[in-house]
């Protein structure tokens, strides 16, 4: 079995024009999968700044002030998708910027196994704009949605920041499998 590495990326945004950015933002994302080895998003359905469009989004939200990542990460599965999770491991990090609104993004990936499910507690934005809904999905087919999303800007600054991750983490539990190892979870 390969030793656990964390992926470091970096991205630019080449969808819209630089002009500056005025702000970094921390967030926390994960790939959410069960002992089915079926994998959990977010559907998005999005009309603003960005365009409109339906797309396909890991679980993740920002990071609050003075917040452990991993009780972000946490927090953010629970509210998004309802669901309880182990933590693997911590993938890595992917750093991307959306020109469109001046940001950086600091997306830190933390590969979790589902526990349960319960209720979701979205917040207004996310049910009301954004249209969240959970995407269960196998791995072959969340690339092929990956890539149906990216006929516009903003999917494929999306797919360009998730499919190497998701491969990754994908290659990664082969490799478990493949090795029946047993991992400590957090």
């Amino acid at each position: 079995m390969k030793a656990v590495l964390e992926v470091s990326i970096e991205l630019q945004d080449t969808e819209w024009s630089f002009t500056y950015t005025n702000h970094d933002r921390e967030i926390v994302r994960a790939i959410v999968f069960d002992e089915n080895r079926d994998y959990y998003f977010v559907r998005v359905m999005r009309d603003d700044d960005f365009g409109k469009a339906e797309l396909i989004e890991t679980s993740g939200g920002g990071v609050e002030n003075g917040e452990d990542f991993i009780y972000a990460v946490k927090r953010e599965l629970k509210e998004e998708l309802g669901v309880e999770v182990n933590i693997v491991c911590k993938i890595g990090v992917v750093s991307d910027y959306y020109n469109l609104i001046h940001r950086h993004n600091i997306n830190h990936y933390y590969l979790c196994k589902a526990i349960s499910f319960g209720d979701k507690h979205l917040t207004k934005d996310e049910a009301d704009c954004f249209h969240l809904s959970t995407l269960k999905i196998s791995y072959e087919d969340a690339i092929k949605e990956y890539e149906r999303c990216s006929n516009t800007k903003i999917g494929r600054l999306i797919a360009n920041r998730e499919i190497p991750i998701l491969k990754y983490a994908n290659e990664f539990l082969e490799d478990l499998s493949t090795n029946s190892v047993i991992l400590a979870v957090v």
